[in-house]
């Protein structure tokens, strides 16, 4: 049997298949295994005996993830300071008829927070908020009665607190934000920086003990900001600087050499920022480096 057929309707879903396996992993890396675990998997399969193709491939990559998932947990527990999922990068204002892909609509705080949940109850949460899918057919896909399913969705909207779909879209308050906050960095001025924050801010670093970072959260506006502007000399000779978009949230990246030796994203709520996510390890930055 010819596998241009079957790889042709695989290609028609694999955006969607990466979707899911990184909402699931937080990792580009092992997304990119799974879906090619589907994709070997799928071309065993006679095509024409199969009802729906997008049903069927999302079951076997969701089940590969969950797999993944169970052992990727274990490396977890034994890694230096917080841990923050691989950044998807994309420029700051691509183009208004571009649609952007599910994945990066992924944002860092939400796939930090499916961290508290099981395997199987990402799974539900991921397929039911970011994916749309019926109660009915997530059941089929984690191999449990419906009813359950939606009990298991509950659960896991609870203990993810708020982490919901989001709609990907500018606001003028990112240029604004970033604008005002580049200009105080550059100057050193930890109290015009602070007034870029919430009172209540969060900061985190995922050096992975690897890179400089701070190993537990920082918080409050005043003690974020001078962190900021305290490790900012810090940067190689030569750095330069530009405003790009991490899973959808505004951030600066930091190349020096060719190389991407930070990413710093920016969550923003009713105008302020309310958490930063500073991504240092160099194991996650290598995919960034790669792609520009």
């Amino acid at each position: 049997m010819s596998t241009e057929p079957s790889l042709a309707l695989f290609e028609q879903h694999r955006r969607r298949l990466f979707g899911i396996a990184y909402g699931m992993l937080g990792s580009v890396a092992d997304a990119e295994d799974v879906v090619q675990d589907a994709y070997l998997r799928w071309a065993g399969v006679d095509v024409s005996s199969v009802d729906s193709p997008a049903a069927y491939l999302t079951t076997i990559t969701t089940r590969l993830a969950i797999d993944e998932l169970r052992s990727a947990r274990r490396r977890r527990e034994e890694y230096t300071g917080p841990w923050l999922p691989e950044p998807l990068v994309t420029e700051m204002d691509p183009d208004p008829a571009d649609v952007v892909a599910e994945a990066e609509q992924l944002s860092l705080a939400m796939l930090t927070a499916f961290e508290r949940l099981t395997p199987v109850e990402r799974a539900v949460l991921l397929l039911r908020e970011v994916f749309d899918l019926d109660y009915s057919e997530i059941a089929d896909i984690v191999d449990k009665s419906p009813a359950n399913t939606r009990q298991i969705g509950v659960r896991a909207r609870e203990r993810a607190g708020d982490a919901s779909r989001r709609r990907w879209h500018a606001t003028s308050d990112d240029h604004r934000l970033m604008s005002a906050y580049l200009a105080a960095a550059s100057a050193g001025d930890v109290e015009r920086v602070a007034e870029v924050f919430s009172q209540d801010v969060v900061l985190w670093a995922d050096g992975g003990g690897k890179a400089r970072a701070a190993r537990k959260p920082l918080f409050g506006a005043e003690r974020v900001a001078r962190h900021l502007v305290g490790v900012a000399p810090q940067a190689p000779a030569g750095t330069e600087v530009s405003l790009v978009r991490v899973n959808g949230d505004p951030a600066i990246m930091a190349v020096h050499d060719g190389r991407c030796i930070a990413l710093v994203a920016f969550e923003v709520a009713q105008g302020k920022v309310i958490g930063v996510r500073a991504i240092l390890n160099p194991d996650k930055l290598a995919g960034v480096s790669e792609g520009d």
